[in-house]
């Protein structure tokens, strides 16, 4: 069997180091901020958000500006993927997209049949997003207990995912374009160079000058906004209407059994086939990273529940407890269970099959 070594490149390793810990700064200001909500000091605290500058509050400009450059990002890590990542080898991208689009569906179909006909329908779409700094970050701990491939994997898995949110946000926002979507739509626009980490190429420099920004100044700014969740006396009977239902059932249920079904069925109909050093039991264990919501998921559900305070911190504390459960299971599972063969191949390469034995 032939077989064609790849190495991992530049701009995907500095990539998912800073992934790493952005997550934890993530994970540390959630707690700080559900700490403070839940304090003698959460009046105060809350209206900080609450309080208003130029004419808009600070919670809007968080959610609104803020997250434009946030998603300009991420519009450039789509583009850069599709260039020269994962996603630029058809072939090779035929897996992630199949992986996405189940962990988009059944997520979705789930809350859809719990919620079909009522007001919270509207948040669908909650359950179909993955965080991709959480994500990563919890498997960049697991260092070498899991293959390198399960690393790009996971990132091609979560930009798609990502893709499939923009679009529910371009549907939930009827009367026209999100400044979120016009972030994307920018990055697009930016000239990107198809050579691998062509420093000279204007989208590599601006994708390059965002990225800490992003990951240690907006992700953690929009998750003390908006985990300043106030706890109250009916917080668990929350957790049991069918919106909070559909988003945990969706989130830890629907995105491991979709997203390794789907490839499953994928890649025995010989659309797409496993990178040589990834196992099943790898991709179950991304099928669950995938049920990390949070960012992308408390983003829709401010828009899908604008102006519903009571459904808005329902669902935000659903969409907490299921990434915590999701991320949490996967860890262990990949602990436990992701260490790669001693014929497999090293952590810094990628091997894929290019014939038949």
């Amino acid at each position: 069997m032939a077989v064609v070594q790849r190495k991992l490149s530049k701009s995907f390793k500095r990539f998912f180091d800073s992934e790493k810990s952005s997550g934890i700064l993530l994970i540390i200001c959630t707690a700080v901020s559900l700490l403070l909500a839940n304090s003698m000091f959460g009046a105060n605290y809350l209206s900080i958000w609450h309080a208003y500058l130029g004419g808009l509050s600070v919670e809007h400009w968080v959610n609104d500006a803020l997250m434009a450059v946030f998603f300009l990002f991420i519009g450039l890590e789509l583009e850069r993927e599709l260039y020269n990542g994962e996603l630029s080898n058809f072939r090779n991208a035929l897996l992630p997209i199949f992986a996405a689009a189940g962990g988009i569906c059944l997520p979705a179909l789930i809350h859809f049949l719990l919620n079909a006909g009522t007001p919270s329908q509207a948040g669908i779409g909650i359950p179909m997003a993955t965080d991709i700094a959480f994500a990563l970050g919890v498997l960049a701990l697991l260092g070498s207990r899991v293959p390198a491939s399960l690393k790009v994997f996971l990132t091609a898995l979560a930009v798609m995912d990502d893709l499939g949110a923009i679009i529910v946000i371009a549907i939930l926002l009827k009367s026209g374009v999100h400044a979120t979507i016009a972030g994307v739509l920018l990055a697009f626009a930016i000239p990107f160079s198809a050579k691998e980490d062509d420093v000279a190429s204007p989208s590599h420099k601006l994708e390059h000058l965002l990225h800490r920004p992003v990951a240690f100044i907006i992700l953690p700014i929009f998750a003390l906004a908006n985990t300043g969740i106030v706890v109250g006396t009916g917080w668990a009977q929350n957790l049991t209407s069918a919106n909070s239902s559909g988003i945990i059932a969706g989130l830890v249920l629907g995105k491991p059994i979709g997203i390794t079904l789907l490839s499953f069925v994928a890649v025995s109909i010989g659309i797409c086939r496993l990178p040589l050093d990834l196992k099943w039991r790898h991709v179950c264990g991304a099928g669950l990273l995938g049920g990390i919501g949070f960012t992308m998921s408390i983003f829709i559900t401010n828009l899908a529940f604008a102006g519903n305070a009571e459904m808005i911190n329902a669902s935000k504390m659903a969409i907490l407890l299921a990434s915590l459960t999701a991320g949490t299971i996967g860890f262990v599972w990949l602990k436990l269970l992701g260490q790669p063969a001693a014929s497999d191949v090293d952590m810094d390469t990628m091997d894929f099959a290019e014939g038949e034995a």
